[in-house]
């Protein structure tokens, strides 16, 4: 018995081993090879969001090729339309720069006056650092930047939508190939791990991207009602930022806000203004409306969804954290197939996981039971 439980035991810590060293070479990979693999993963994860739009349009007898270029053609004007927005916004920015500049300084010497700094000493402190490190030209160049990636990201999008066409029009026929890729005693355990990944991840992402749009839709008219510039490139940042758990919407309210006060000063009720509309939108958006029609669907720990943002974030970037909640369903939902790795889904499950095994092994344990007494009553059957 000892000797028995000493191989299990073995044999378990050599399967994590070699699991872990296994985990840490695939993430090499995937980081070094992001500018191949990201557009290949992201255009996987349209098709989940995209898929339930081409099958409305198919219940119209609409067929299938022309559901997917009518949504495709949809999805590209779309993002043609966020890209001339954004370019024109970024040169309006670049024309308005030295208002801003201005009224920066303006509240630096307010502050520096409230801290009681004699006036020489903030003045020499605007020229040393605003001047002389020549933050104009990184303010500038910064802004041109975030421009020409958009834009470039845009360009990027046609070899994604490329994909995503020619995944919706296999994916219809995914089970049939699954069945005959494999032999009937894997095929059936694979097409449940896709089946689950499909059904969990696409609902996710649906909702995601519905509670994104009414979130960016309600910024940018919040927003505009105050007359705060640029208030659909805030729209469109808060959609985007919106997919990032918690740190998304942190991150667009504090870059509303801090606008907000760059335009406004010294009249605080507009600021007021716009920081409230960012605040009740996320709560009650993020807060309200989204868990009751999301649920605990995932399954994840918070804790794991921090440190996946992380994870994610420090392999593929921006799109990283984008995509690191639906990524890391992916890997517990295919850990949860695997005996041997069912103890990381479980680690990284929320407490409702916990409740359900314990329920399962509940029913499985008298059962296994009965089988085995069966067989020690019952030894040459």
């Amino acid at each position: 018995m000892n000797d028995r439980f000493r191989r299990f035991n073995s044999g378990r810590a050599n399967f994590f081993l070699v699991a872990f060293i296994a985990l840490v070479l695939a993430g090499a990979v995937l980081k070094n090879t992001a500018s191949v693999v990201l557009p290949f993963i992201i255009a996987i994860l349209l098709a989940f969001i995209l898929d339930p739009l081409v099958r409305a349009l198919q219940k119209l007898h609409i067929p299938r090729a022309v559901s997917i270029f009518i949504v495709i053609l949809g999805i590209g004007g779309s993002l043609y339309l966020a890209g001339l927005i954004l370019f024109s916004s970024g040169r309006t920015i670049l024309s308005q720069y030295p208002r801003y500049e201005k009224r920066f300084l303006e509240i630096y010497s307010w502050i520096a006056g409230l801290l009681g700094l004699p006036y020489d000493a903030h003045q020499s402190f605007i020229d040393n650092i605003w001047g002389q490190l020549g933050l104009r030209n990184q303010i500038r160049n910064y802004t041109l930047s975030v421009t020409n990636n958009f834009l470039a990201f845009l360009k990027n999008m046609v070899m994604v939508l490329l994909f995503v066409v020619f995944l919706l029009l296999e994916s219809a026929h995914l089970e049939e190939k699954i069945a005959l890729a494999f032999e009937n005693r894997f095929s059936g355990k694979i097409k449940s791990i896709v089946e689950a990944i499909v059904t969990q991840v696409s609902r996710y992402l649906t909702i995601k991207f519905f509670v994104s749009l009414a979130t960016g839709i309600l910024v940018a008219l919040g927003l505009a009602l105050l007359k705060v510039d640029f208030w659909l490139i805030w729209g469109i940042i808060s959609f985007i930022l919106n997919f990032i758990p918690t740190i998304g919407s942190l991150a667009a309210g504090a870059g509303v806000t801090l606008f907000a006060i760059l335009q406004f000063w010294p009249h605080g009720w507009p600021i007021l203004g716009a920081f409230l509309v960012m605040l009740l939108v996320n709560f009650i958006i993020g807060n309200i409306l989204e868990p009751q029609i999301q649920g605990d669907n995932l399954g994840l720990s918070p804790f794991v969804v921090l440190v996946s943002l992380l994870a994610w974030g420090w392999l593929w970037g921006f799109a990283g954290l984008v995509l690191a909640v639906p990524m890391t369903v992916i890997v517990k939902i295919v850990c949860e197939h695997i005996p041997l790795l069912e103890p990381v889904a479980i680690l990284i499950g929320s407490y409702k996981d916990i409740q359900k095994y314990n329920t399962d092994k509940a029913i499985h344990e008298p059962l296994q039971n009965d089988q085995k007494n069966e067989k020690e009553q019952n030894p040459h059957d």
